[in-house]
This record gives C-alpha cells, sequence and structure tokens, in this order.
C-alpha cells in the first residue's frame, strides 16, 4: 500500500558537471505534475548551482520525484533541522 499522506521535504539541490545548465525541475514537473516545488534560495555560478527547494505532494510522490532528480544527476540533501529561507 502507497503512502497518500500530504508531505512536505525541504532539500538542497547541487547541479553540477553541466547539470546547472539543464532544465533538470523542469523535467521533474513532467514526469511528477502533481509536486509543487518553492525555490527558497538559489545560487548558479559557472560550474555548478546550489538551490534551496521545498517540495510538497503525496509522500509517495515527492519521494519519487526526489529520486528522479537523482538519477539526473542532481545531488539532493535534505535539510536537517531549521527551515528554509523565509520567502
Amino acid at each position: 500500500m502507497t503512502n497518500t499522506t500530504n508531505t512536505q521535504q525541504k532539500c538542497w539541490l547541487t547541479f553540477e558537471g553541466g547539470h546547472q545548465n539543464e532544465p533538470c525541475l523542469w523535467k521533474m514537473t513532467v514526469e511528477f505534475p502533481d509536486v509543487a516545488f518553492d525555490i527558497r534560495q538559489a545560487s548558479v555560478q559557472k560550474d555548478i548551482g546550489i538551490m534551496a527547494v521545498l517540495f510538497t505532494g503525496k509522500e509517495d510522490r515527492v519521494t519519487a520525484a526526489i529520486q528522479y532528480l537523482t538519477n539526473l544527476g542532481v545531488k539532493v540533501d535534505p535539510v536537517e533541522g531549521g527551515d528554509l529561507v523565509a520567502g
């Protein structure tokens, strides 16, 4: 049985190795249109991009969407404690 409880997952996304120039979040939304994301902070340089992102949706879908980003080559680290930048 899948978990269909609504959840929010806070993550740091790191884009390296050319992934900072790819539309990875857009690709995720095509595959997982039921998972919302809110970019709370971002810094994109020539060689790296880092984003603080809040994902919202059904728990199993959020987990699958984050795994999808990992499969695309994005490094995903959960935010431990505290909140993302308020905005």
